[in-house]
């Protein structure tokens, strides 16, 4: 009787481990799916982001670099693109000026989102200029393009391609991709000043304008104050 109860014992014990082992395959499994999970979701890339304070608001009503980059790079601006699989590699925004002959510095805050297939800017320049019959100024395939109510002209542009010598010696600079181009007046009276939307491509393909001026309408009037001058 005793060896039975012995056995009963030995067969019982043998379940319970057998069970506690299924049970602890069960959680590592688990564990593992759960790990598996988690590190997929932190190696998946993320968007880039417009740094906070990466362009301080200039005083008075000029726009920032950092705005602009805040209107710009907008979660679903790679579906306005028509490529919303791509996900934005860098977004960045940059206080600067341009000086002219009599001395003076106008203001040209710009922003810039990359993607792996198009590059997308937005600038402004408060030159005091209107938009209307600046066409005959943009080369001569630029045409009037009126957006959202306001003075605009679409044009073509190229970018600027900078190489760096492996010596260290000086860089070299030359023309770039095509693309195209369009300037909008800042207020619906175009009393001067614009808005400006630059798209190309990687591979050197000429932008649909439907893809800038889709983009445009979209983006600008998230651009602070757009409302208030309109």
């Amino acid at each position: 009787m005793a060896k039975e109860n012995d056995a009963s014992m030995k067969s019982a014990s043998a379940w319970g481990q057998a069970l506690a082992a299924v049970a602890l395959v069960g959680a590592l499994s688990v564990g593992f799916w759960g790990l598996a999970k988690t590190s997929a979701a932190e190696s998946e890339p993320k968007p880039a982001t417009c740094s906070d304070g990466e362009s301080p608001a200039p005083k008075g009503k000029h726009l920032s670099g950092a705005q602009l980059c805040e209107a710009l790079n907008r979660s679903d601006l790679a579906a306005l693109l028509g490529t919303p699989a791509e996900i934005a590699k860098t977004a960045s925004g940059s206080d600067s000026s341009t000086g002219t002959a009599g001395g003076k510095d106008i203001a040209t805050p710009q922003a810039q989102v990359e993607f792996e297939t198009y590059t997308v800017t937005l600038s402004a320049t408060y030159d005091g200029l209107p938009v209307a019959g600046s066409e005959g100024l943009l080369g001569s395939y630029a045409r009037p393009q009126k957006v959202l109510g306001r003075p605009g002209v679409l044009y073509s542009t190229r970018t600027i391609s900078i190489s760096f010598r492996l010596d260290g010696g000086d860089a070299d600079s030359g023309p770039g991709v095509p693309a195209r181009a369009l300037t909008v007046a800042l207020d619906a009276k175009d009393r001067g000043g614009s808005l400006d939307v630059t798209l190309w491509r990687a591979d050197g393909v000429v932008p649909d304008d439907a893809v800038l001026l889709r983009v445009a309408e979209s983006v600008l009037p998230r651009v602070p104050g757009w409302k208030a001058r309109g």
